[in-house]
């Protein structure tokens, strides 16, 4: 009797130092107030994924948490607030970001302190090629594959007089640059008549139009979200403009954009977005009844893009079996995962992920704007050599 008592005094020490271990802590940081649009579903689809990890038991023993932060749009608030999760918090790798700028600052500030960085989000390309380095990672399709999808749409149609509008920072930049030189490489009298940079969420819609006008503009290159988006296309549908020039738009046929456009969705404009309807994955459909019976909408990218960020992250731990960082850098070098949008890689080449990205023609359908015609094109197939990017990757 009293040997059993002892096994049993054992058995539950056991439970209780089983229970109380501490959870792993992930840091999350980005520019919530300042991207409400994109990152409110992005949270959720964080916060769905960490709910099903958890209670399926968490990983390794110990449950998830996250540790969510607000850079204020600012590169020296993320910094600062990063220092707070590594020293305060105790976070064991950090996730997330939104803004280029900003990523590309988390990147070099993961470098020094030497701990792991999985981007979600920021597509710059710097992120992943000419600042990148040995601790930094991104999830979401860059700049370049972005471009590339368009560019296989625009070449063929042989446009040849073109016009750009985007917004006058990193990101805008990047894409633009990426776009020019993907395009004439493939159509070298391709001509750029009107360079139009604009201030990010403060467009002058009119001013932007009439330059398109001006222009004579076969084509446009357009990068504008949120509501700078929808004040452009209110002009442009006002004035007959989208009705003269081929549009191709990048991330214009995202949800969380689409769904605020509705009825004035420009019809016909080549986009890349999330055509989340056409997906028949075993992993999305199951993604989708979830968030739906959790928060009774539509899927928005933002979500997908948040719950495919935290799942990974703990299968990455799973697979490690370990939170020591060089153990889950070694992991994260040609890193296989699923997600909803299918098994991806992490490239140890450059550290960027192979997710896809659909590419289809903007429609209204009973009042609402969609993507129509849509195709999935696999990440890997839009990234340029391994020998080019050798050339173009930090050192």
């Amino acid at each position: 009797m009293f040997k059993r008592s002892i096994i049993t005094a054992f058995a539950l020490a056991a439970t209780f130092v089983h229970a109380a271990e501490p959870p792993i802590k992930i840091g999350e940081i980005a520019s919530y107030k300042m991207d409400a649009v994109y990152l409110t579903p992005y949270k959720k689809g964080m916060e769905l994924a960490v709910e099903e990890i958890n209670a399926a038991g968490g990983v390794l023993g110990r449950k998830i948490e996250l540790v969510i932060r607000d850079d204020n749009g600012n590169p020296g608030d993320a910094i600062r607030t990063a220092e707070e999760l590594r020293t305060r918090e105790k976070i064991d790798f950090l996730i997330g970001s939104d803004f280029s700028n900003i990523a590309v600052a988390l990147g070099n500030w993961a470098k020094s302190k030497k701990m792991l960085f999985i981007a979600g989000e920021p597509q710059t390309d710097a992120l992943t090629w000419s600042a990148g380095n040995e601790y930094t990672f991104r999830l979401r399709p860059s700049v370049w594959m972005q471009t590339a999808a368009l560019v296989q749409q625009a070449a063929p149609m042989k446009k040849k007089r073109w016009a750009l509008v985007y917004p006058n920072f990193e990101w805008g930049t990047s894409a633009v640059a990426a776009f020019k030189k993907q395009l004439l490489a493939q159509q070298p009298d391709a001509e750029f008549v009107a360079d139009i940079p604009v201030p990010f969420y403060d467009i002058d819609a009119p001013s932007v139009v009439q330059k398109l006008i001006d222009s004579k503009a076969d084509a446009v290159f357009v990068q504008q979200v949120a509501s700078d988006l929808q004040k452009f296309v209110r002009e442009g549908n006002q004035r007959g403009v989208f009705g003269k020039m081929q549009v191709f738009g990048m991330m214009a046929g995202e949800p969380e954009y689409l769904d605020t456009l509705k009825t004035e969705t420009p019809k016909g404009w080549i986009v890349t977005g999330y055509a989340w309807q056409s997906v028949k994955t075993p992993e999305h459909q199951a993604f989708e009844a979830a968030w739906k019976k959790k928060y009774g909408e539509g899927l928005k990218s933002g979500a997908m893009v948040g719950y495919s960020l935290v799942k990974l992250s703990a299968d990455m731990l799973k697979k490690t079996g370990s939170t020591d960082t060089d153990a889950m850098l070694k992991t994260m070098n040609n890193f296989n995962t699923e997600t909803p949008l299918g098994r991806v890689t992490f490239r140890a080449i450059d550290h960027q992920s192979t997710m896809g990205l659909f590419v289809g023609k903007l429609d209204v359908v009973n009042g609402e704007g969609v993507m129509k015609d849509s195709v999935y094109i696999d990440g890997s197939k839009l990234l340029p050599s391994d020998e080019v990017v050798k050339t173009l990757r930090a050192k």
